[in-house]
Order: C-alpha cells, then sequence, then structure tokens
C-alpha cells in the first residue's frame, strides 16, 4: 500500500503552525467573532478541520457585514488552510482567491505574503512545481523584507519541500537547514520539528542516512517539549515512518529504529486520543498495525487496524479510512481468509470512489500518479476475485469474473479521468451489456497484468470466458518494451520474435476457445504497457494479427458509445498542416490527405495558414460535422496538459481541443470520428498512451483514429485514403475498414514492415 501521498500531505498541508497563520485583525472589535475566531483555531489544532471551517466560515460573515477587509481576508486564508489539510485543494484555492483579493485592495502586505505564501503551497500539493516555484520565492522575498521570521521560516521549508519534489536533494537539505535557524530563532519548537523531520528525508535522498537519523532524533526532542495538538501527533506519526524507512539502510540499528519507531507511533495515539482527533489516531493506529505486520504478527497487526478503521469512521475521514480496508483486506490474505479479504477490499474500493475527486485534485507532474498510489487496492481485488472463480462452483465463476473485470474498470476510468485532470469521461459511459449484445462477431479481450499471471478475460457470443498464463507482469511489460522499440526500427525484423512472444500469450490460448465461430474482430481494453504497442503487428509465425482479424482498441468497456456508424451524410471538416511552422518540419503528403477527405466527404477544408486555432473553433461551433481530420503534428506526453496538435498559429493543447470538440458530445448526434494523423507518444511511457487511448472520449467523439508513432506522411496518406474509401461501404465496420487499408499498405513492396501500417489505432468504437 502507497504512504507516499499521506507523507507529502504532512509535509505540505498538515503540520501547519496556526500561529504563523493567523494575522492580526480587526476581531477585538467584535466580540463575537473573536471567540469564533478562537474556536476554529482551537479546533483545527485537535485535527477537527471541518469543525474549524464551520467556525472561520461564521467569523468570515461577521467580518463581511461589517466591512473589515483584513478581518475577512484572514477567515478566508483559515478556512484555506483546513481545506488543504483535508486534501481539498480546489476548495482552498476558491477561499485564497478570494483572500488575495481582499488583501490587495486592502493595500495589507503582511496578508498579502501569507496568502502567496500558502498558495505556494497549495501549488506544491497538487503538482504544479513551476507556480510553487513563483509563489514561494516571491513570498520569501517579501517575508525576509518584513522580517517576519516563522513565516520565513514555514516558506523555506516549503521550498525545501519543492526541491526534493524536483529530486535537488542538497538544495532541499539546504533550503531545510536553514529553515531550521530562522525558526530557532523564534523558538518554535513545532516549525523547527518539521523542518528537522523534512530535513532527514532530503538526507536519505543523498544516501546520508546516520546523519538522517540524527535529525529525526532532534525532532523528536523537540516534539516532546510542545503540547498536544493535531500537529505534534501528525510529526511524530512522520518521524515514526521515517524510522521506519530507515531500517533497510542502517541494519546494524534495525532493532533500536523499530523500537523508536513503535515509540512514536504510541506516542502519537496517546497524543491524538488526549484531544479527541480521530483522524490522527486512526493514522498512529495503522501504522502501528503495519509495523506489527512486518514482524508477521497478522492477527495483532489487523486488530491495530481495525481500530483504525473505527477512528477513521468517527473523523469521517474517507481519505484514511479507504487506506485501512485496503490494509485490513491484505492482512485477511496473510491469515489465510479470503472471503474476509474480500469483503475489506470492496469496503476500500467504495470509501475510494467518494474521495476520487480530491485523488484527482492532487495529482500533478510531481505527484505520485493514480496507477501507483491506488492502483495495488483494485488490482488485488480483482486477483482475489478470480481466484473465486478458478477454485469456485461453476455457477459462481461468471459473475466472480464480471466483478474482477468491473474493478478494474473502475480503475481504468478514474486514470482516465486523472490524465485529463477533470470529468470529462463521464458523458462516455455506457453500459457493457448493451456493448457485448452489439458485438456479436467480435471478442472482447480484456488482458489483466498480475504480479505471478496474466489473466485474459474474453466476451464471447457464449458468455465470459478466462484464460490465466502463468507469465507475471513484468516479464510481460519487459517484452512489450522490447517490441516497441524494434517495431520503430524500419530497417530490422528485429521485432519478430517478440511479436510471436505476445502472440503466444495474448492470442494463442484464446484461439483454442473459438470452436467452430472464430470471431470476425478482436477488441482489446489494454492494461498498462499494452496500451504502447499496436496489437495489429502481434505474429504467429506466418502472419500478423491483422491478417487474421480486424482490430480495435478500447481504453475501457464502460467508456464505448455502442452505436454504430451512420453512413449517410457523413460532413466532414478536414485540417492538415503541410508546411514547416514553429520550428517543426513539412509534412509535404498532408496538402494531398485532406484534400482526398474533403473530395470523399465533403464539408470544409481547413489547409496551411487557414489552420488557425481560433478558426477551427469557429468551424466547429457553426458546422454540425459528424467527421472531423486532422493531419498535423500531434504529440502525446505524461503530462495531459504539455500534449497537443500542431496548427499553424499555435498549439492546439487537449483542454483547447475539449472545448471546441467535446461540446458536441451534448448534440442529438455526436462527433462521429476523429482522427489525428501524424501524431506520436513517448516510447514506454504508459501515461502517454492513455492520453492517446482516451482521446476520442475527451473530445466527445464516439471514435478516434490515431498513430502511436509518427511515421512517413506519404505511407500515411495512403492508408487513411485506404481507410475512409472503405469506409464509404456500408456492409464494413470502422474495424474492417483500417483493417483492408492496413492489408493494403502491408502488400506494398515499401511499406511491409509494420513500422508504416501498424501505429494506426482504431479506438473506441469500432462498429
Amino acid at each position: 500500500m502507497n504512504t507516499i501521498r499521506f507523507r507529502h500531505v504532512l509535509a505540505l498541508s498538515c503540520l501547519v503552525i496556526l500561529a504563523g497563520v493567523v494575522a492580526p485583525t480587526l476581531a477585538a472589535e467584535f466580540p463575537a467573532a473573536e471567540s469564533l475566531d478562537k474556536s476554529g483555531a482551537d479546533a483545527y489544532r485537535r485535527g477537527a478541520f471541518e469543525q474549524a471551517i464551520v467556525q472561520w466560515q461564521e467569523v468570515a460573515g461577521l467580518h463581511e457585514r461589517q466591512g473589515n477587509r483584513g478581518g475577512l481576508a484572514d477567515a478566508h486564508l483559515h478556512i484555506a488552510t483546513a481545506y488543504q489539510a483535508l486534501g481539498r485543494y480546489p476548495k482552498a484555492g476558491e477561499h485564497l482567491i478570494s483572500a488575495q483579493r481582499l488583501a490587495a485592495e486592502a493595500g495589507d502586505r503582511t496578508r498579502q505574503t501569507r496568502i502567496l505564501a500558502r498558495i505556494g503551497s497549495i501549488a506544491l500539493s497538487t503538482g504544479r512545481t513551476s507556480e510553487a516555484d513563483t509563489s514561494l520565492n516571491q513570498a520569501l522575498q517579501s517575508a525576509h523584507a518584513l522580517g517576519d521570521q516563522a513565516l520565513t521560516a514555514t516558506i523555506l521549508n516549503d521550498l525545501g519541500n519543492l526541491y526534493y519534489a524536483q529530486q535537488r536533494h542538497a538544495d532541499a537539505v539546504k533550503a531545510f537547514e536553514e529553515s531550521i535557524a530562522t525558526a530557532s530563532t523564534s523558538s518554535d519548537r513545532q516549525l523547527t520539528a518539521r523542518a528537522h523531520i523534512n530535513q532527514a528525508t532530503a538526507l536519505m535522498g543523498l544516501s546520508q542516512f546516520l546523519e538522517a537519523k540524527n535529525q529525526l532524533d532532534q525532532a523528536l526532542a523537540d516534539l516532546d517539549s510542545t503540547p498536544p495538538s493535531h500537529d505534534r501527533a501528525y510529526g511524530l506519526i512522520t518521524i515514526g515512518l521515517t524510522y521506519d524507512k530507515l531500517r533497510s539502510s542502517l541494519p546494524l540499528q534495525h532493532a533500536e529504529l523499530m523500537k523508536t519507531s513503535f515509540t512514536a507511533y504510541q506516542s502519537a495515539a496517546d497524543t491524538s486520543e488526549s484531544i479527541d482527533d480521530h483522524r490522527a489516531t486512526s493514522y498512529a493506529w495503522a501504522y502501528l498495525g503495519r509495523l506489527y505486520e512486518t514482524e508477521q504478527r497478522y492477527q495483532e497487526a489487523l486488530d491495530l487496524t481495525r481500530r483504525a478503521v473505527l477512528s477513521a469512521q468517527q473523523a469521517v475521514a474517507p481519505e484514511a479510512l479507504y487506506r485501512w480496508h485496503w490494509q485490513a483486506g491484505q492482512l485477511f490474505v496473510k491469515l489465510g481468509q479470503p472471503n474476509e479479504a474480500i469483503e475489506a477490499y470492496r469496503r476500500g474500493a467504495f470509501v475510494l470512489r467518494s474521495v476520487r475527486a480530491e485523488l484527482l485534485a492532487s495529482s500533478g507532474p510531481a505527484s505520485v500518479p493514480f496507477r501507483q498510489a491506488v492502483g495495488g487496492l483494485y488490482y488485488e481485488l480483482a486477483d482475489l476475485l478470480l481466484q473465486r472463480a478458478a477454485s469456485g462452483a461453476a455457477a459462481d465463476m461468471e459473475p466472480a469474473l464480471r466483478e474482477a473485470r468491473d474493478t478494474i474498470e473502475l480503475l481504468k476510468v478514474d486514470e482516465l479521468r486523472n490524465y485529463f485532470g477533470d470529468e470529462c469521461v463521464d458523458a462516455a459511459h455506457s453500459r457493457i451489456a448493451s456493448l457485448e449484445q452489439v458485438a456479436p462477431t467480435a471478442a472482447i479481450i480484456y488482458p489483466i497484468l498480475l504480479p505471478d499471471r496474466l489473466e485474459l478475460l474474453v466476451s464471447l457470443p457464449g458468455g465470459l470466458q478466462r484464460v490465466a498464463v502463468p507469465v507475471g507482469a513484468d516479464r510481460v511489460t519487459d517484452e512489450i518494451r522490447l517490441l516497441r522499440h524494434f517495431l520503430e526500427k524500419r530497417t530490422t525484423n528485429e521485432y519478430l520474435s517478440h511479436a510471436q512472444q505476445l502472440y503466444d500469450w495474448l492470442i494463442r490460448p484464446l484461439e483454442a476457445r473459438w470452436g467452430t465461430t472464430r470471431p470476425h474482430t478482436l477488441v482489446f481494453v489494454p492494461d498498462g504497457a499494452l496500451r504502447t504497442i499496436p496489437m495489429a503487428a502481434l505474429h504467429d509465425g506466418t502472419g500478423f494479427l491483422i491478417q487474421r482479424y480486424a482490430v480495435a482498441t478500447t481504453p475501457g468497456l464502460t467508456l464505448t458509445d455502442s452505436r454504430p456508424l451512420k453512413r449517410q451524410a457523413i460532413r466532414a471538416l478536414s485540417i492538415g498542416l503541410a508546411e514547416a511552422v514553429q520550428g517543426y518540419a513539412a509534412l509535404p503528403h498532408v496538402a494531398e490527405e485532406v484534400r482526398a477527405v474533403n473530395q470523399l466527404f465533403g464539408g470544409n477544408l481547413l489547409l496551411n495558414e487557414d489552420f488557425l486555432v481560433p478558426r477551427v473553433e469557429s468551424e466547429l461551433k457553426e458546422q454540425p460535422f459528424s467527421l472531423v481530420h486532422i493531419a498535423s503534428h500531434g504529440q502525446f506526453e505524461n503530462d495531459a496538459r504539455k500534449s497537443f496538435l500542431l496548427a499553424y498559429d499555435d498549439k492546439l493543447t487537449m483542454d483547447r481541443l475539449d472545448r471546441f470538440v467535446g461540446r458536441m458530445r451534448y448534440r442529438d448526434e455526436p462527433l462521429e470520428l476523429l482522427t489525428l494523423s501524424a501524431c506520436d507518444t513517448a516510447e514506454g511511457d504508459d501515461r502517454a498512451a492513455l492520453g492517446l487511448a482516451g482521446i476520442a472520449i475527451k473530445a466527445g467523439a464516439r471514435s478516434a483514429l490515431a498513430t502511436l508513432w509518427s511515421i512517413s506522411d506519404e505511407s500515411s496518406s495512403q492508408l487513411v485514403g485506404e481507410f475512409y474509401r472503405h469506409l464509404q461501404d456500408p456492409l464494413l465496420s470502422k474495424a474492417t475498414a483500417l483493417q483492408q487499408a492496413q492489408l493494403k499498405l502491408l502488400d506494398h513492396p515499401m511499406y511491409q514492415h509494420p513500422a508504416y501500417w501498424a501505429p494506426f489505432l482504431l479506438l473506441n468504437n469500432w462498429l
């Protein structure tokens, strides 16, 4: 179970020195506001963040009625701090905007500096490192000028965390040293403890493990002299976590570190219980449970984890509760109780869905990838369900298989939401049952990569079947990486052995199940690294997969609009960039490609200097196009915000594409097909490939045709032209039209290598 995000939040959000945040206000003039403000601060110190928010919202109302802008700005800042501690960053941001406006109107430099520092802290929590760098450094300069030592120390601590996130460990150490020295001048033990803890983590990044332990020892001494509070409890928990992590690096001190870790957790539990801080109590008990688990004392670990569950329920802390249900599930597995484990995992997955929006808001380039952070919960549950299907009665098999598939489907949907940073996928939901019913000639293949085996779930007219292949995820992933690498080398056939190995794992075990009803189309719902390769290039020893089957890909069954293409009156918007602009090479055959699309389907044509971002927006607003074809340089990156299509005047980002094309999803007839010719995704980057897989959903299109890597624009033009010509035949599906186009190139002596024809993927609806 992943704890990195929890530790990141601890460092940046929860250990807030409230006294350093609360600026002087005019609250003394208003006894009611002063009393509520104090109640809010007391609630915050006890970890009752929701209660603190309620109190400070009342304070804000009083100040607003009195016209006290300074007091109102402070109230918004306090509310933002509490929302940050809860991990609800969008809400925190809303209040910071209000606080910033009010402080600027009042011309109050001190308040402006505190607000700017908080903006930088939240930017860092959400992975916006460039914005965090700017805000924190500006705030630091201002804090120095104001002579505010406590605020300076807090900002230096956040800068240290920024440098650590950027893997600038030496810079982080220096920033934390400055934070400690500055905090010491004000005798703020809580603040120095926080910097010592973070300093220890940075030193571990430099492999200075003994020095890291010394920093933790100092942090523990600092916290011993502070009164009970939420911040003290969380500081002790973080110290316990870090001592525990040091054990593998300091084996001679293993026993001492374990004992100290245990003591820190127990002290955190005592502290949090003394102030009725159920949230902190839940973390203390849970991590004590994990410590017992490492000693294989599973029943004791489970008892402690159950206490953590109860405390998280009392705190109404779903961001913690799903973790402890997950931990309980793992312990039930080790205790040999699979049924109880499945129930615990189900509860964890249910709770996780309730905090999905918060996890989405906290994602970013510097954050732990969504799949790495929570994917284990879904995969471990699916693994147990697949084991139940394999060992249970025949009547129980298909329900268990469907639940396993649905569990991974939930992860796929949330992973797309996480990649694009919004809820765009919700508009695309349809029912799995309807998809299977409209595809009687297709086999829907759902691979699930598990540590010890590859599970293949396949939907056939006779129902859902399962095949287990005894090869683990790491081995499959290695083979996938090699295939992708060699496929792009057009001058060799080094790809062939890897294409054959993957065929043997992914296809051959299923072909024995076809019987006399061999499917015409194979629809893959790829998982992880499988998103980075074209299945059409798999090879059975005598020929490519595309020579036997039409092939399509969808990022998830519940994301696929199952309605077939309407061939009547297709109207196209054909867009292309053939000229060299913005440092990108010319694509001379693009002009021929987009003119051919325009001749086949009519509609409007935007080529070269007419391919302007505002012009594209205008066309899509005014015309009900059913097909949009874009032939230009395109790049899908790990970060959706850096993915784009190149226009003549600018870059058409995914956000812009969503605004322009995505509005079509709300029409009675949404966009049927979006074609992106000449796109590229980084080799070996599963997350970048996720963006390509989800492009149809992001654009509100039923289908997309796009390339995994950029290829010769001459061969691309030929393939696209063939695809569209076959698409005019009402008897052919889109998958079959693409198959025929790929076979045409495969027969061409210049384009037989799969590097030319294989990267074209038909995404989502293949009918």
